[in-house]
């Protein structure tokens, strides 16, 4: 008879039989694992051209015992992640952005597509929610450049408005006129939330009508309140905006505690990308010691969020040639890294803060064959 064992040992269970050795890890529902994802960092943050979240998902139940992280999702990355026994995958960039028409054999995101669902693998994409999030990509990006404060260039807005409604409509009523009448009418109209409150207005006392309403019931209620030259020439209507959220959005732009020259500035950056080259393009009339004090910079390409922003330096991945030639005029500096280098090294601190968010539920890895497909030589 084979002799059996049963060992305890913290937080892992191991069986040993016949010189066999079963571990048993902790795991996370796939649900709860996505609804943790969006704790970290809600995916309202993504810009709205975006494909962020679950973009492949096995048939339920799914759970997840190995988490693997990756910049870019190639067909190498995948047969690494296949290896190492993924159960998801968080790709940086989304693999599946636009729709697809079929699923064959014929292309190579087609096959990332094939090969996870053969093998039971999802993919979730965060994207543009993780660069703009206060704990994300181009905050990770900013701690390259020496101490300084940052603020975001596009901030983002909060995903709901403060109160019912996008629109608000205040106007006033006198002892003349019949408040119930128009209380009763307002209140009549579908999406709309009404308060009144007594007001002094030209020394008369008079009841102030504030509403909030949705773009569709705004036109009912103008309707209503042109019938009443009164009412309609004291009307004030104002447009609801989401507030803005703080430490979060698009880009950052950086000041520096203490101006440094730009070749030092170019070490940093080097340094904190582990990169031996990058490109730069002086801006007008600037040299390598000429002072850098205020930094703009953004992950991955950045004409768009740069553009117009006032900076000694702009830093990002890619800018179209144009584009740096305009920066340059300006007098602004220009440095680029490629793509995916102003992002890939932030995996590494997204490892360490989802072991802690997470609560070491899941094992997370890093991909060792994720790299930029531009070198140079």
């Amino acid at each position: 008879m084979l002799s059996s064992c049963v060992r305890l040992v913290p937080a892992t269970v191991r069986l040993v039989q016949s010189g066999i050795c079963i571990t048993s890890r902790s795991f996370m529902d796939l649900k709860a694992l996505l609804s943790s994802l969006n704790d970290f960092a809600s995916l309202s943050f993504a810009e709205s051209w975006d494909n962020v979240g679950l973009l492949v998902e096995p048939s339920p139940p799914h759970t997840v015992n190995i988490l693997f992280l990756t910049n870019d999702l190639t067909e190498e990355v995948m047969e690494e992640a296949l290896q190492k026994k993924a159960d998801l995958i968080l790709s940086y960039h989304p693999p599946i952005f636009r729709p697809l028409k079929q699923i064959t054999w014929k292309s190579w995101k087609e096959r990332l597509v094939i090969r996870a669902l053969e093998n039971r693998v999802g993919i979730y994409s965060p994207h543009t929610a993780y660069d703009a999030a206060p704990q994300g990509v181009n905050n990770w990006l900013a701690k390259g450049l020496g101490a300084c404060t940052s603020s975001p260039i596009h901030p983002s807005k909060a995903p709901n408005y403060p109160t019912e409604g996008t629109h608000r409509i205040e106007f006033s009523v006198n002892h003349n006129q019949d408040l119930e009448k128009v209380m009763s009418a307002v209140k009549g109209i579908g999406d709309v939330s009404v308060t009144s409150f007594s007001a002094r207005i030209d020394n008369e006392e008079q009841t102030r009508i504030s509403l909030n309403c949705t773009q569709k019931a705004l036109m009912q209620v103008v309707a209503f309140l042109s019938q009443n030259r009164q009412l309609y020439q004291k009307t004030e209507i104002l447009s609801l905006e989401k507030p803005l959220l703080l430490h979060t959005g698009m880009g950052r732009l950086c000041t520096l505690d203490e101006s440094v020259p730009l070749a030092t500035m170019i070490e940093r950056i080097k340094r904190h990308l582990k990169l031996s080259h990058l490109r730069l393009a002086l801006g007008v009339g600037r040299t390598l010691v000429s002072q850098i004090k205020v930094v703009a910079l953004c992950a991955g390409s950045g004409s768009s969020v740069l553009q117009g922003v006032e900076a000694d330096l702009y830093l990002t991945g890619e800018m179209s040639h144009h584009d740096v030639l305009h920066a340059a005029s300006q007098g602004i500096s220009v440095i680029l890294c490629e793509h995916s280098n102003t992002e890939r090294g932030f995996l590494s601190d997204l490892q360490d803060m989802l072991r802690v968010h997470l609560e070491n539920k899941v094992d997370i890895i890093l991909s060792e064959t994720d790299r930029d497909p531009l070198c140079v030589v």
